[in-house]
């Protein structure tokens, strides 16, 4: 009997259905061609429905996706939303409430690509940044005094404690690990400032390693070291392992280097036995180009590829990440939206395809 997977599907705003419509043809695809099956359920959450409603999500949302074996998102952002509403009410409530402690995004220049990176290649840009997706300064802790007074004074925390910093250590020295490269883990941080979270850091990550990985080698990086050497240097990484804020900004910086948002996915995980993970493409919902058929779906096709390999369809993942190499070797003009050669739907039809 072949293997079925419930997935929850979000389109969300913006371009994020139109994305997300071709990264389910080329899931559908790879399901036909591998023998698995997947059980699609689209929900509705996003800037359109609080707009409508008033309601950022249900209050059985999280309940009703822990049902399922992954969630499937396009993006979240709507113009006539403030920003912080739909950001805090749906990506960070459902990292939070559903556990997903780790935010995994790979950094790897495909063939074709254009890198704004002199001299660096496919074999320069391949690595992977592990950002702890759970603790810092997005927890809240903080608040206002004196608000709209001459006087008014902002706090916002960063907190952490040693178990979220432990787990997400041993995950990226296991990724370290699984990935066979350099065997390198890097710790980002900023010890020399930041002297109470990232000694915490610090202390954990020399522990842990010469505990229980004393095969990884380990390097420690200052976040503004890791943004200049990603772009001087960037094939000297492996595994980057870092906090949530510093995570979020230097995988942007990341992005750029393997050729922009339209080509980037990444994956909010749970890794623990039953957790559900959600993917997603993190060039955001790109609302300028809604409904014009020109966006690049390549993320979120990439993204649904991550979903595979999370679920163990790791034969599947490959395919599809080699239908996307060989578009973007042979075939795609640019990965930017309108320049690409081909219109949104085309290009989902040619990775779906070439499988």
């Amino acid at each position: 009997m072949s293997k079925s997977y419930k997935i929850a599907v979000i389109g969300g705003d913006g371009t994020g259905p139109e994305v997300v419509r071709e990264g389910v043809k080329v899931l559908k695809a790879a399901a036909a061609k591998f023998g698995f099956k997947l059980d699609l359920t689209d929900f509705d959450f996003g800037g359109a429905r609080y707009l409508r409603t008033g309601e950022v999500l249900p209050a059985t949302a999280v309940e009703d996706l822990r049902k399922f074996n992954a969630i499937y998102l396009g993006a979240i952002g709507h113009p006539d939303v403030k920003p912080g509403i739909l950001e805090k009410g749906i990506l960070l409530k459902l990292r939070f409430d559903l556990d997903q402690y780790i935010n995994l995004r790979p950094v790897k220049l495909y063939p074709g690509v254009e890198c704004p990176l002199k001299n660096k290649g496919p074999a320069d840009i391949d690595y992977v940044v592990v950002r702890e997706n759970t603790g810092d300064m997005y927890t809240g802790a903080g608040g206002f005094t004196m608000k709209d007074t001459p006087h008014e004074v902002a706090v916002q925390a960063a907190v952490y404690s040693r178990f979220q910093v432990d787990r997400a250590l041993r995950f990226a020295f296991e990724l370290a690990r699984a990935r066979g490269k350099k065997r390198t883990l890097a710790l980002c941080g900023k010890t020399n400032v930041l002297t109470f979270v990232y000694d915490l850091w610090d202390r954990a990550f020399h522990e842990m390693g010469a505990r229980d990985f004393p095969d990884i080698k380990r390097e420690y990086y200052h976040v503004d070291a890791t943004c200049m050497w990603m772009i001087k240097n960037p094939e000297w990484f492996d595994v980057i392992v870092t906090g949530n804020l510093f995570g979020d900004i230097i995988t942007d910086l990341a992005a750029m280097t393997q050729g922009g948002m339209g080509i980037a996915a990444g994956g909010n995980l749970n890794p623990a036995p039953g957790g559900v993970s959600m993917f997603e493409p993190i060039g955001g919902s790109a609302p300028k180009y809604t409904g014009q058929n020109v966006i690049n779906p390549l993320a979120a096709i990439c993204a649904g590829m991550m979903m595979l390999d999370q679920l163990g369809e790791k034969a599947a993942a490959a395919a599809i990440e080699k239908s996307v190499m060989e578009l973007t070797a042979h075939k795609l003009k640019s990965i930017a939206a309108g320049r690409m050669g081909y219109s949104t739907t085309q290009v989902g039809d040619l990775v779906a395809e070439s499988l």
